[in-house]
């Protein structure tokens, strides 16, 4: 149970630290729904491009089965340094403001065409792909975390990880469509976590330092 415990707190602290930046486009996207572009294509875009990165990540649990813990987990370092980066880029990023302007154009939703679309005909919808591939491009750093972490865990963790990882960005789709009617609260979130998560993102990497014990082959040979 302490195992569970323990991987479900890695999970969520994984998921909410590189995807929280998420809720910025994907508010945006929310506040541009219009009888073509619907909440269905932003639902589906994310989850299709979440699901890409998970995907690409995989290789590093590929890379666990056949090279020891002891070295994949050395890929720890990869967050600590995205994190220490992240930190000293805080006052530079302002990414969060450009973005923001999009939130200010919040759409009045009612009145829009109500047709049902079939979840085969969202998947086709280049406007879907449009999502993905902002989800994509957004989760290059992502990368540097999944990897390292998938390589240093077992069929066992990864079955708790990956789940908590999309329950999370489940509830950012959710909480995104809820920002669209309160825009100012979306810059503000983004503005205070980004200067806690490269704290996060540290202590990841610490960890998978310490689990797989790859701080050992710094140490002196006795």
């Amino acid at each position: 149970m302490n195992w569970l415990i323990a991987t479900i707190k890695i999970g969520l602290a994984t998921a909410v630290a590189t995807t929280f930046d998420d809720n910025i486009y994907l508010t945006a996207f929310f506040s541009e729904i219009n009888r073509t572009f619907r909440p269905q294509h932003v639902v589906v875009g994310e989850l299709l491009g979440f699901t890409a990165l998970v995907i690409v990540s995989l290789v590093g649990f590929l890379l666990g089965l056949v090279i020891p813990s002891t070295w994949t987990g050395l890929l720890g370092i990869l967050p600590i340094l995205i994190g220490i980066n992240n930190l000293l880029n805080l006052n530079k990023d302002d990414s969060a403001e450009d973005k923001s302007a999009n939130l200010k154009r919040n759409s009045k939703i009612r009145g829009f065409d109500s047709r049902k679309r079939s979840l085969w005909d969202v998947i086709r919808d280049p406007q879907t792909y449009r999502v993905s591939a902002v989800t994509i491009s957004n989760g290059g750093n992502n990368l540097g975390i999944y990897i390292p972490l998938f390589a240093t865990s077992s069929i066992q963790n990864l079955s708790v990880i990956i789940p908590v990882c999309y329950l999370i960005v489940l509830c950012w789709l959710f909480m995104s469509y809820s920002l669209t009617h309160l825009p100012g609260i979306a810059l503000i979130l983004s503005r205070y976590a980004r200067k806690i998560f490269p704290f996060v993102l540290m202590w990841l990497g610490y960890r998978i330092l310490m689990d797989s014990e790859s701080y050992r082959l710094f140490l002196p040979k006795t």
